[in-house]
């Protein structure tokens, strides 16, 4: 601690001194004085100090101490325990050893001689301050096995050593490669038992041992409990195993190994060659150097190999180097192990081998079945057809053995596993099929039956169980107990069979402690004896139609009451006194005609017997009448799915039966399908016949039993299943109006009803024929342009429908319906009658309504005739009365060319018509004649007079010269002239503006002049002028004359000869105008009429 202290100073000093950066010489003297107290310190070194002490078994302590190396080996110790029993030890060595001391402190005192003198040196030492170290382990093997690539190691614990038992932790580290590399490090714990014990541990290498060397350590701590010093691990004790130590040719490793799926293996090559490449099966695999001489691959979760394994190659240079691995499963438990005996002698074991292993031939999974009680085991031999199936093998019993205990071992190279079972052989069996099924008759209701079962079953009971099988009885099984023969021939009587049957036996046994049955043996067919017919059979009669006979029915008797053919029937009749017979009737007719007469009112007996080939049956009677029933109502009943259910009270008066007989009710009398009988204390039937068919009504009697005699109490119509009628109502219409049509329908046969009628539907709507919308109305009943009517009274048969409209089609159709649904219906179009009486209204107010408005356009026509005549025909002004002649005097006198149309009378006796050639249009048959305008210049005007022409006018012609002209027609006719109006007359053109002006400039009459044929747009402008201004103007727009009028000058129909050209007509106005009217003139005749003369004003109104 010295040396210690004084080495931090100086490093301390060292570094303040670099820090503050000191001179060389302070660094010497430091150095220099811990020198000197190193050697002051040496002075005292030559005593003992540092005791330690140590104990390997806990009773021995081992004790050193260290002293000064300068002593001399001539130095002894004296060692003594202070306050001790123990004597002091001398020793020239620094250690020595004394028992254990107790748990409390101890000093020790150690004297030393030596010759630098004596020196006492004490401790103070107790439990607490020795050491418990374990001794060295004695090893007592260490071993490996290259095949399975495992090291074992064995020891001995040397418990003996210890007084307690201790725990102990044991440490084992396993090393490998030349590096060293840690393969394992393993702890575990085991107990000092105060004796010596020899420890067993094993590992597994991941690489085989071959490959390189491993080595081993190990070492152990003890852990006492009464020990209250220091525990500490033992040394390690090193061992090794190197490779395989003898070369072979085997230079991969491992060789052939057999491994479990999923395994990770490694696979080394030592060869002295470098290995270039490695393969496991198909894959490319890298390498992993090892040592020296060796490398290796590591293969992780190995895959189940196929049946010839995987190959393992290393590739060199020159060579090739390969093992092979077969990867596969250990066994599975043996499944389902079961050990039985068909016949006592020997044992069958067999079991389910389970998940296949992959390993085959050698490496394949071997079975042992070894029997505990015996000792004795049967070994597996495999059968290479049957690998996957069930295994067994055969075990002969032992005479007098009973109970065997099983146990079934497999194994393979990857493990084991095993299977116990522990059986009584005699509650285990499992019998052979039964072979060679015999039968032989006893009577008409009894066998014998016999059969062979293999097997000595003499200690034990079979049980056995046998099938009988027959058309009528269907399947029965009874069950027989045998006792067991050595032998192999069994047989028992079979009872309460049928007579004349077909039998179909076949029988199975067990054991009496029921393990199995055996197989079924083969079926065995066998017709039983006849017998005598057990009863009668079963009878009803009927009287014909006309009560002179009565038909006696019977039904064939069942096969388990007939006992056999029955051949024929005895039938009789009679009364009490007397009986008589029929002839024998032979089988299969099953009625008989008797002939009675109804109206004798004898009550006659009749029987029928059946006869076979062994006897006859008892005989059934039925007297030939009813008695009567004055209270009898006819019912309705529909069924329940394929029959009908019928109830009725009890009644203590029927001492027989009950009788239920039906028919179709559509066939004639007698009415009789079949019929059937119920005990007197019964109060209800179903009644089920394959060959009731739905929508088919039937007819039911039931009849009571009293003392033989038969009475009607309820006579029932029915069906079992109800369904829509399949015809439609015929109907027709009996009688239409104008408001109502009345229909008629029929019944519907019964075959054709299918059901109890429920009502009728009848449905009309209004509309055109072929265009009906009541067909398929059955999901539409509700639209309203279809009405229906319900008839639920089933006996109307008539239907007036009324507030229809005359003269209107309308569309009818009528339906049945039951229970079962609509039937299909029946249409029919009809047309109510007119109605007079409103065709006479119809007529007559129209006509009114006429009269009415004529009457009021009337009226008001004529107290508005005024304002009708001036809005629609204006009076029109007299000429004669006009001041547009009166020219100004200065008008006169400027020009002398100018002159006033006279309205002298005159007769033309010629007209010329003046051509222009001028660029105007020629005048054809259709074109306007247009005349001259004269241009009057506006009073005041500074205008120079220019050249007028002056036109004539001419008057209309008086009578008197349309007569003379008539009369003048065959001397000298008129002639008509054209003259050119450009070679008569050259007017001086104007400008289009100052005719414009002129043309609209003026009031009062103009004449009608000719408008330059250039200008029509103008004189359209011009017209439309002249318009606005008052008083009588001519017209100047030739366009809007009215040619079609009868006198104008182009009118087809004028009958006037002398035409006049310009216009008479006032430029307010489309027609010519009428001539002065006057005592002398003539009138003119007009050959046409227009509706404007309707409103033209004569000259005199």
């Amino acid at each position: 601690m010295e040396v210690y202290f004084y080495l931090r100073l100086l490093l301390k000093r060292g570094e303040n001194k670099r820090m503050r950066n000191s001179s060389k010489f302070q660094w010497l003297s430091s150095v220099i004085f811990l020198y000197l107290v190193n050697q002051a310190h040496g002075q005292k070194r030559g005593v003992p100090h540092d005791l330690k002490c140590i104990t390997h078994n806990l009773k021995i302590w081992d004790c050193s101490w260290e002293a000064s190396y300068r002593i001399n080996h001539g130095t002894t110790y004296e060692v003594c325990i202070v306050n001790s029993s123990y004597s002091c030890i001398q020793t020239e060595k620094t250690h020595f050893e004394i028992p254990a001391l107790s748990l409390a402190d101890h000093e020790i005192k150690i004297s030393s001689t030596h010759v630098s003198g004596n020196s006492v040196t004490k401790f103070i030492l107790s439990e607490r301050n020795v050491s418990l170290v374990p001794a060295t382990l004695q090893i007592l093997n260490l071993t490996a096995d290259f095949s399975t690539s495992t090291l074992y190691l064995k020891w001995n614990d040397n418990g003996s050593a210890f007084p307690h038992h201790s725990n102990v932790i044991w440490e084992i580290i396993v090393l490998y490669k030349e590096d060293m590399e840690v393969a394992t490090v393993a702890t575990f714990n085991t107990t000092l038992m105060g004796k010596d014990s020899v420890h067993h541990w094993n590992w597994t290498s991941d690489i085989p041992l071959e490959c390189t060397a491993h080595h081993v350590k190990i070492r152990y701590y003890i852990d006492e409990l009464h020990f209250f010093g220091q525990k500490e691990w033992s040394e390690w004790i090193p061992l090794r195993i190197s490779g395989s130590p003898i070369k072979e040719s085997y230079e991969v490793f491992p060789r052939d190994k057999v491994v479990p799926v999923g395994s990770n293996m490694m696979f080394c090559c030592v060869v002295e060659e470098t290995v270039l490449t490695a393969q496991y099966g198909s894959e490319k695999c890298s390498l992993i150097p090892l040592d020296n001489k060796s490398v290796g691959i590591k293969i992780n979760n190995i895959t189940i190999s196929p049946s010839s394994g995987t190959n393992v190659v290393f590739t060199t240079r020159s060579n090739l180097y390969g093992t092979v691995v077969f990867a596969g499963y250990p066994p599975d438990i043996p499944k389902k192990l079961n050990c039985e005996t068909r016949d006592l002698k020997e044992i069958i074991c067999s079991w389910n081998p389970g998940r296949p292993t992959g390993l085959v031939g050698p490496r394949d999974t071997n079975y042992i079945l070894y029997e505990r009680f015996s000792g004795r085991n049967v070994t597996y031999k495999r059968d290479e057809e049957h690998m996957n199936e069930n295994h067994q093998l055969i075990f002969q019993m032992i005479s007098g053995q009973e109970r065997y205990n099983f146990t079934l071992k497999a194994s393979n190279p990857l493990g084991g596993s095993e299977a116990v079972i522990l059986v009584d052989i005699t509650q285990r069996v499992y019998p052979h099929t039964p072979s060679k099924l015999n039968v032989k008759g006893i009577n008409s209701t009894a066998i014998f039956l016999e059969w062979h079962l293999s097997g000595n079953f003499a200690n034990i009971n079979l049980f056995c169980e046998i099938e009988i099988n027959s058309a009528y009885s269907g399947q029965e099984l009874r069950n027989i107990t045998v006792k067991g023969l050595e032998t192999s021939s069994y047989h028992v009587s079979v009872d309460k069979l049928i007579p004349y049957t077909m039998y179909t036996f076949r029988v199975r046994c067990s054991s009496e402690k029921f393990w199995k049955w055996s197989k079924w043996s083969n079926e065995k067919q066998y017709l039983t004896m006849e017998g005598i017919p057990s009863k009668g059979p079963d009878i009803w009669r009927e009287w014909s139609a006309d009560g002179k006979s009565v038909i006696i029915y019977w039904k064939p008797l069942p096969f388990n009451e007939a006992n056999g053919k029955i051949l024929s029937y005895d039938v009789s009749y009679g009364l009490e006194e007397e009986t008589q017979y029929l002839s024998e009737i032979p089988d299969p007719h099953h009625k008989a005609e008797i002939k009675l007469d109804r109206n004798d009112y004898n009550d006659y007996i009749i029987s029928v017997v059946a006869k076979n080939s062994v006897g006859s049956s008892p005989p059934s009677k039925i007297t030939s009448l009813e008695i009567p029933n004055e209270d009898l109502k006819m019912e309705q009943v529909v069924g329940i799915g394929n029959g009908i259910l019928f109830h009725w009270n009890y009644d203590l008066n029927m001492t027989c039966d009950y009788v239920i007989k039906w028919c179709n009710s559509t066939r004639s009398e007698p009415c009789l399908i079949d019929w059937k009988k119920f005990p007197a204390n019964s109060t209800g039937a179903l009644i089920e016949y394959d060959n009731f068919q739905s929508g088919t009504r039937y007819n039911f009697f039931l009849y009571g039993c009293k003392n033989q005699k038969y009475q009607l109490l309820r006579s029932i119509v029915g069906y079992t299943e109800e369904l829509a009628p399949n015809v439609a109502p015929n109907f027709t219409v009996e009688d239409t109006s104008a408001d109502s049509i009345l229909v008629k329908w029929e019944d519907i046969p019964v075959e054709d009803l299918r059901g109890f009628l429920r009502g009728y539907l009848f449905y009309f709507e209004k509309g055109e024929k072929g265009t009906s919308k009541i067909q398929g109305l059955e999901s539409e009943t509700r639209r309203s342009d279809v009405k229906v009517k319900n008839i639920t009274d089933i006996t109307q048969k008539t239907l007036r429908i009324v507030d229809l409209q005359g003269k209107t089609g309308y569309h009818l159709l009528l339906q049945a319906y039951t229970d079962g649904g609509v039937g299909p219906g029946k249409a029919m179009y009809v047309v109510t009658k007119e109605n007079s009486e409103g065709l006479i209204i119809a007529i007559l107010i129209p006509v009114a309504v006429a009269i009415f408005v004529g009457v009021v356009t009337s009226i008001l026509c004529y107290r508005k005739r005024e304002w009708i005549k001036e809005t629609f025909y204006p009076d029109i002004p007299n000429p004669e009365n006009s001041k547009a002649l009166q020219f100004h005097k200065s008008v006169c006198e400027g020009s002398s060319a100018l002159k006033t149309l006279e309205m002298n009378p005159c007769t033309p006796n010629n007209v010329e018509v003046v051509e222009t050639r001028s660029a105007a249009p020629k005048i054809e048959e259709d074109t306007e004649i247009k005349s001259p305008v004269a241009v009057v210049p506006e009073e005041g005007s500074d205008a120079e007079p220019e050249n007028h022409v002056v036109v004539s006018y001419c008057p209309p012609i008086i009578e008197e010269e349309i007569a003379n002209a008539g009369g003048e027609e065959a001397g000298g006719s008129s002639q008509v002239i054209y003259i050119d109006i450009q070679s008569m007359y050259q007017p001086q053109a104007k400008p289009e503006e100052e005719l414009e002006n002129n043309s609209v400039g003026g009031a009062g009459y103009k004449p009608q002049m000719h408008l330059p044929v250039t200008s029509t747009v103008e004189n359209i402008i011009v017209a439309d002028d002249l318009e606005k201004t008052a008083g009588y103007r001519p017209q100047a727009n030739v366009n809007a004359w009215n040619l079609d009028s009868p006198d104008s000058p182009r009118s087809i129909d004028s009958n006037s000869e002398v035409v006049s050209f310009g216009s008479p007509c006032s430029i307010n106005s489309r027609q010519f105008l009428i001539p002065p009217k006057d005592e002398e003139s003539p009138k003119s005749s007009n050959g046409g009429w227009s509706f404007t003369n309707f409103f033209q004003n004569k000259p005199n109104d």
